[in-house]
């Protein structure tokens, strides 16, 4: 299977490698183009696979082709490459908002199409992924696409109508974490830990705490209360965080982000 991919920013970039890594693919079986001279040697000497000489180039080479340019870019980059689209050919999109009904019509012809949402976190592999695609493409290519990006990230199918909700809990999410982990750490500076030492601390808090929702399979309650020790420390920060509007600021923010993202 040839995978193309119109774009080869950090995103991009973490796809591709966790493609190459994982063996689902060779290096001569994965073609990106980029518009700078800067992407197109780091295409060939960092990811060492095939460098196309122009976005059609790229259409017509793969079976599944990635778009993942700037969403403002879908527009103009479609008009330039529908023509070389094939029929059987898979095209994967990476843009918020840009809806299954506007990808058709951009097209303007039957095309194959998986809209996703991921998140950045597929730079170190463990990414998510929401999918959600149009009535052209069979269980068995959606089952495809499924394996090709389990490569990078965590994959889960919705419908299209949660979209926005994606954007908002996963999509847009890691800036929230990065803040939270960012305070948590300025905290332990402000009572005298060294901030590199902080940032680990504060780091592996999240990663583990997330891990152990994950594996687990407990409600996150149930493992807050399990913290909690009557009259300890860790109820007294709960309570302040409570006191200080912490859940509610992170609904109320989250429910922002989605709004945005619905247009």
């Amino acid at each position: 299977m040839k995978i193309g991919f119109i774009g080869c920013g950090n995103m991009a970039t973490a796809m591709i490698h966790g493609i190459l890594d994982s063996g689902y693919a060779a290096g001569d079986e994965v073609m990106a183009s980029g518009k700078t001279s800067a992407t197109r040697r780091r295409i060939a000497e960092e990811l060492k696979i095939l460098c196309g000489t122009s976005n059609i180039q790229v259409a017509e080479f793969a079976d599944v082709l990635f778009l993942a340019v700037k969403p403002q870019l879908y527009g103009e980059v479609i008009a330039e490459i529908r023509g070389a689209v094939r029929e059987n050919e898979l095209v994967v999109t990476i843009a918020p908002g840009k809806t299954l009904e506007w990808l058709g019509g951009q097209f303007d012809k039957k095309v194959k199409i998986v809209r996703t949402m991921p998140n950045t976190p597929a730079l170190v592999k463990e990414g998510m992924m929401a999918l959600c695609r149009n009535e052209y493409v069979t269980e068995e290519e959606a089952l495809k696409v499924e394996r090709l990006c389990g490569c990078f990230a965590r994959t889960e199918w919705v419908p299209e109508s949660l979209m926005g909700v994606v954007t908002s809990v996963s999509g847009s999410s890691p800036a929230y974490v990065y803040l939270f982990i960012e305070a948590m750490a300025d905290a332990a500076v402000a009572d005298g830990m060294p901030r590199a030492q902080a940032y680990r601390f504060a780091a592996q808090a999240v990663y583990g705490s997330a891990k152990m929702v994950l594996e687990t399979g407990k409600h996150p309650g149930e493992l807050k209360d399990a913290v909690c020790s009557p009259g300890g420390t860790t109820i007294e920060a709960v309570r302040v965080l409570e006191e200080k509007g912490f859940r509610s600021a992170v609904i109320e923010a989250m429910k922002a982000c989605t709004k945005k993202a619905r247009g």
